[in-house]
């Protein structure tokens, strides 16, 4: 049989309708994750299509998956850092939805510091245990949407549940159908479905979720998680590692539209960005993230880093303000206490800063030469040099003018007394041992003495 696809507007042959594979024993893909091995990354060279949605956006999860790596913020702070994430999605709520824990007295605090803002975006939903009283406690708060745990590996139904896949089938089914009598939209969090048979249980159990979402007349959002971070987002890989085959899979197959598909990713392999943004090229509507990629074990997608790959796709921040991601980071800094890593794109201290004396050298002559864009434009961060051993008189130039702020006409050379001299007191500094960066302090106080030595020196 022959039909349009409404999605390619081509004739194809009618989806083959995958039916639930309810094995005796479990498949764990033991040939790609041998457990003392690297897992290994196989490719069948079956390339799918990339089909970018019209409308993409970025979720955050920084109050639900980012709590469970550090302690927990404040209510003050949690309501502070929405506040941010509103601001930095700007007026079209580029970043739509922020999840939230809502156990403790102080999760509940929270929200309502959150709802008192009045903000339209993000929106406040939650993740819950999958139970009736849970469901309850999410309507008693008025929260519309909520995410479930629906796990679909074997390694996750067999050995952490205990059941067989239909059994599993059937008791997300029933939780689903929970949170529809408790007045709740259900999101479908597809846990470890990078380990998943995809064709035996995935696709087969999201179409069971397709047609209670029929039935009750509500879209089910079905969030694909990579909980250990194995998906690849090279063409031609083989599933159950492709993200392409799995975003292009859930919509072939199981009809998820792209505003319903969202893809949450871990960082294990160093593959959190690429795969969150091939989960866009391949028709997710939206990716999970947390500020500053914190969360479990090597954390989740950075929120920061996908508000850049949106611009770098669409050509256009579309209304988002990125100068809030320096204002998030120093709050996590100064207010939180949270340690964020100097070489960390976008938000860590040296993020564009150079040591190297001819890399100031460049960045005095043009600074488009060493910095990867206009930084104090797009991110409120002039671009900076550390001092040190290596950074040489054009280095020190380049500090003393940026960290004063002089003016074109009053900007040092290298050539200048004041640099020539502060560049034979950093050399002998490190003739006589240090190993260590200098301090803008220390620069500080060294360079207020050398002009003062210079002018009273003029005076004589």
């Amino acid at each position: 049989m022959l039909e349009i696809n409404k999605r390619s507007n081509l004739l194809e042959e009618a989806r083959y309708k995958y039916s639930l594979q309810d094995v005796d024993e479990p498949n764990l893909n033991r040939d790609i994750f041998s457990y003392d091995e690297v897992p290994k990354v196989v490719f069948n060279h079956r390339r799918v299509p990339m089909n970018m949605p019209e409308d993409i956006w970025i979720t955050d999860t920084s109050f639900r998956d980012g709590q469970q790596s550090m302690a927990p913020y404040t209510a003050e702070q949690i309501a502070h850092l929405y506040g941010l994430l509103s601001k930095l999605g700007g007026p079209y709520g580029l970043i739509k939805q922020s999840e939230f824990f809502v156990y403790t007295e102080k999760d509940r605090e929270a929200i309502e510091k959150c709802r008192e803002m009045d903000l339209k975006f993000p929106e406040i939903t939650c993740w819950i245990r999958a139970n009736k009283e849970d469901f309850k406690l999410v309507k008693e708060l008025g929260i519309k949407e909520t995410g479930i745990l629906v796990s679909c590996s074997d390694y996750h139904i067999f050995k952490k549940m205990g059941k067989t896949r239909s059994q599993a089938v059937e008791f997300y089914l029933e939780t689903i159908k929970d949170a529809f009598d408790a007045g709740v939209i259900p999101r479908c969090h597809l846990e470890d479905i990078t380990r998943a048979d995809f064709y035996g249980f995935v696709v087969p159990f999201v179409n069971e979720i397709q047609k209670v979402s029929e039935e009750a007349g509500v879209a089910i959002k079905i969030r694909a998680c990579d909980t250990m971070g194995y998906g690849v987002p090279y063409s031609g890989a083989a599933l159950p590692r492709s993200v392409g085959g799995i975003i292009y899979g859930l919509q072939h197959y199981s009809g998820v539209p792209s505003e319903c598909l969202e893809w949450h990713g871990h960082n294990d392999f160093y593959k959190g960005v690429a795969n969150a943004a091939s989960a866009w090229l391949y028709g997710a509507s939206a990716v999970n993230c947390s500020m500053l990629g914190i969360g479990e074990r090597t954390g989740n997608v950075p929120l920061e880093a996908m508000v850049m790959e949106y611009a770098s796709l669409r050509g256009s921040f579309d209304g988002m303000d990125p100068t809030v991601i320096t204002e998030i980071a120093r709050y996590f800094r100064d207010e939180i206490g949270y340690d964020v890593p100097a070489n960390t794109p976008f938000v860590g201290e040296n993020f564009n800063v150079t040591r190297a004396g001819i890399h100031a050298d460049g960045l005095m002559k043009d600074e488009e030469i060493y910095n990867i864009f206009d930084t104090k434009k797009i991110l409120g961060r002039n671009p900076g040099v550390s001092v040190s051993k290596t950074s040489g008189a054009a280095g020190i130039a380049y500090w003393i003018n940026e960290h004063y702020g002089l003016s074109v006409e009053d900007s040092l050379t290298k050539d200048s007394p004041v640099v020539v001299m502060m560049k034979d007191w950093v050399d002998q500094m490190y003739a006589d041992g240090r190993n260590t960066v200098m301090s803008s302090k220390e620069l500080d106080a060294e360079y207020k003495r050398i002009k003062e030595l210079l002018a009273s020196q003029t005076i004589e």
